[in-house]
C-alpha cells in the first residue's frame, strides 16, 4: 500500500481472492478517498469487489477526529456528525460492526449513537490494548461504561498484544543492531513481564540513549507491547464481542506467540463465545521485506491449533 503497486481496494480485495482468507477487517481511511465521508460508489465497488471473490468484511475501523485545529475541540453535535457517515458506510460495506479505541467517544456520545447502531444493525467496539488492561485508569472507566450502557450493540474488543509473555525476537534483534546499552537489552530479553522494566524504559528514554533513528520504535514498548496474563480478562469477558489476534513475527520460542492464544481458547471454551477473532500482523513496522500473505497464513494455523488446544485444555 505505502509503496503504491496497487490500489488500496485492490488490496483489500485480494485477500480473499488469494486465499488467505475470506473474512477481513478493513480501515476506511486507507481505502477510500472520500473519508471521511466515504462515497457511496467508493464503498459499493469494494462491496462488489468483496461479494465476487466470496468475502465479506466484518468490521470496520472508524475515526473519531475530535480537533478541528491545534486549540479547537468538536462538540459531541460534531463528533457524532463525523462518526455518522461511517457506521453508513460500514452497513453498506456489509459489515457486522465499527471499533474505536477505548474510551474515546464517550458516555454521552455512545449514548447518542446506540439507536443509529440498532437501525443500522451495527455493533460499536471499543478497543483495548497494548498497556491498557481493563483495571486501568482510563480505561476502567470506559469498560464500567459499557457495561453500564448494557447494550449488545455496544461491546469491547481485545487486542491480545495486552498479553505478551515475551518481546518479539525480530524486534529485540532491531534494538540490538540500533546500539542501545546492553544492560536495557538483557532487561527487556529475561525480563519482560517485570513491572519494573518500564521504569528502567523511561529512564533510558529520558537518558537519551535511544538512538532517534529508533525513537518511534522504542515507543512500542510503552504504549503497543502488554505483559498482561489472560486472567485479567475474565471478568470482561461477558462485555468482549472480538479480538485481535496481534503478532509481531512467527518466532515461537517459548510459545511467545502461541501461549497468549491458547491461554485465550481455554478462557473462551466454556462461555459460548461467538464473536470475531483476527489475525492483525504488527511486525511490518520493522520485518520490510516479509511477505504479509505468507505471514498471515502461517499465523491463521498457529492460531487455529492453539485455540483447539486451549479449548481442549479446558474442556
Amino acid at each position: 500500500m505505502i509503496r503504491a503497486e496497487q490500489p488500496a481496494p485492490d488490496i483489500a480485495v485480494g485477500i480473499v481472492t488469494a486465499g488467505v482468507a475470506p473474512v477481513i477487517e478493513v480501515e476506511p481511511g486507507q481505502l477510500w478517498r472520500s473519508f471521511p465521508v466515504p462515497a457511496d460508489a467508493e464503498v459499493d465497488a469494494l462491496r462488489r469487489g468483496l461479494d465476487a471473490a466470496g468475502g465479506r468484511v466484518s468490521i470496520v475501523g472508524a475515526s473519531l477526529d475530535d480537533w478541528v485545529g491545534p486549540t479547537q475541540r468538536r462538540s459531541d453535535d460534531d463528533r457524532l456528525a463525523f462518526l455518522l457517515p461511517q457506521l453508513h458506510a460500514a452497513r453498506r460495506v456489509g459489515a457486522a460492526g465499527v471499533r474505536l479505541p477505548i474510551g474515546q467517544a464517550g458516555e454521552p456520545l455512545l449514548r447518542r449513537v446506540v439507536p443509529t447502531l440498532h437501525e443500522l444493525d451495527l455493533v460499536l467496539f471499543e478497543e483495548i490494548q497494548g498497556q491498557q488492561t481493563p483495571d486501568s485508569t482510563p480505561t476502567a472507566a470506559a469498560v464500567d461504561t459499557i457495561a453500564g450502557l448494557d447494550d449488545p450493540r455496544v461491546r469491547v474488543l481485545v487486542d491480545i498484544s495486552m498479553l505478551m509473555p515475551a518481546l518479539p525476537s525480530s524486534y529485540l534483534e532491531q534494538l540490538a543492531g540500533a546500539g542501545l546499552p546492553g544492560d536495557l537489552l538483557a532487561r527487556l530479553t529475561d525480563e519482560w513481564r517485570d513491572p519494573a522494566t518500564t521504569g528502567v524504559v523511561v529512564d533510558v528514554l529520558r537518558s537519551g540513549a535511544v538512538p532517534p533513528a529508533i525513537h518511534t520504535m522504542y515507543m512500542n514498548l510503552l504504549v503497543r507491547f502488554g505483559r498482561s496474563d489472560a486472567g485479567v480478562l475474565r471478568d470482561i469477558l461477558p462485555l468482549v464481542g472480538a479480538f485481535h489476534l496481534k503478532f509481531w513475527d512467527l518466532d515461537d520460542t517459548d510459545g511467545r506467540v502461541s501461549a497468549p492464544i491458547r491461554d485465550l481458547g481455554a478462557l473462551l471454551a466454556p462461555t459460548g463465545f461467538a464473536g470475531t477473532l483476527c489475525s492483525e500482523w504488527g511486525g511490518h513496522e520493522w520485518l520490510l521485506d516479509a511477505d504479509a500473505a505468507d505471514m498471515t497464513r502461517r499465523h491463521l494455523a498457529l492460531a487455529r491449533q492453539a485455540l483447539a488446544e486451549g479449548a481442549a485444555a479446558a474442556a
